[in-house]
């Protein structure tokens, strides 16, 4: 099994077209041997450019057939090495922050302690947005950790400004995710080699060439690899790329379901290899929350033996 989600980020992809796309995918499929999954997904991410997503939650379904011919778990194919993995908590981006106390209260209950805050690029409401947070988890989660996500939403200035406001406040910042526009290469350059922070970026990177790009450019600190849009083999190839390089690794997710987020989740405690995990979907999720073999408890999932 594979899942597709939809994503304002990725607008072509309707449920109608994903549809379309699935049953030519199965025509050029039909008859060809599960083994060569990553040959035939690459035939189609090249065949279907505007369809990242919809390739991407075929291959998983694809790999998972493959692997069950094999006998072999997704958690010993990449590695085996963790069984239990913490993920963090997004607050989303809302027009008035102390909407959030609610759902902060929620997830202080739950055990979070690590936050994923959207911001948008604008610097006065997003200070004011950060401070509200910030005191507020002062008073709910003791050594809380606190992460933000640009959305591509900032310029190289408005950054750099942010950055100095939240240092001179004293706001402890994790990572900064996709400050800038995705291919705003030379600004990317310019803050990277400025920010206090670790900068992950995502928009960014949807493919192994992508991943090169930063490096040979050095965009940034670190990558967020997302399965839902990188699919299996893009994916990673941009983790040994990572790891070669020494980048910091992130994975992230869109809005899956278990089944889909299970893949995320089987890869990043299979392998160990990730900085920081922000696969929390399921918590804004009602149903379709549970998949063999991952258990839950609190943020953590836990992975059976």
């Amino acid at each position: 099994m594979g899942e597709v989600p939809t994503s304002a980020a990725f607008k072509g992809e309707t449920i109608g077209r994903i549809g379309w796309v699935l049953r030519e995918a199965a025509r050029r499929l039909r008859g060809t041997d599960v083994n060569d999954w990553a040959r035939s997904t690459g035939d189609l991410r090249r065949a279907f450019p505007e369809a990242p997503m919809t390739v991407s939650g075929l291959e998983v379904a694809l790999f998972r057939a493959c692997l069950s011919e094999r006998g072999i778990s997704e958690h010993a194919y990449w590695g085996g090495r963790l069984r239990r993995l913490a993920t963090d908590i997004t607050l989303p981006l809302v027009a008035d922050p102390r909407a959030l106390a609610p759902w902060m209260d929620f997830a202080a209950r739950r055990g979070f302690t690590t936050y994923k805050v959207k911001v948008s690029g604008n610097l006065e409401r997003d200070l004011e947005t950060v401070s509200f947070i910030y005191r507020s988890l002062e008073e709910r989660v003791p050594a809380f950790r606190l992460r933000l996500d640009g959305n591509q939403g900032y310029t190289t200035e408005t950054f750099l400004d942010f950055c100095d406001c939240a240092e001179e406040r004293g706001y402890g910042i994790e990572l900064f995710e996709q400050p800038l526009e995705k291919h705003d290469f030379e600004g990317l350059a310019y803050i990277k080699k400025r920010s206090p922070v670790p900068i992950i970026l995502d928009e960014t990177v949807l493919t192994a060439a992508d991943a090169e790009r930063v490096i040979g450019h050095d965009l940034g600190h670190g990558i967020n690899i997302k399965l839902a849009k990188s699919g299996i083999s893009e994916s990673e190839r941009i983790l040994q790329l990572a790891r070669q390089h020494r980048l910091k690794l992130m994975i992230g997710c869109m809005i899956e379901t278990m089944v889909g987020l299970s893949a995320a989740v089987f890869l990043a405690a299979g392998s160990g290899s990730f900085d920081f995990i922000d696969l929390d979907s399921v918590h804004f999720l009602y149903g379709k929350n549970a998949y063999p073999g991952i258990g839950r408890e609190g943020p953590a999932f836990l992975v059976m033996p």
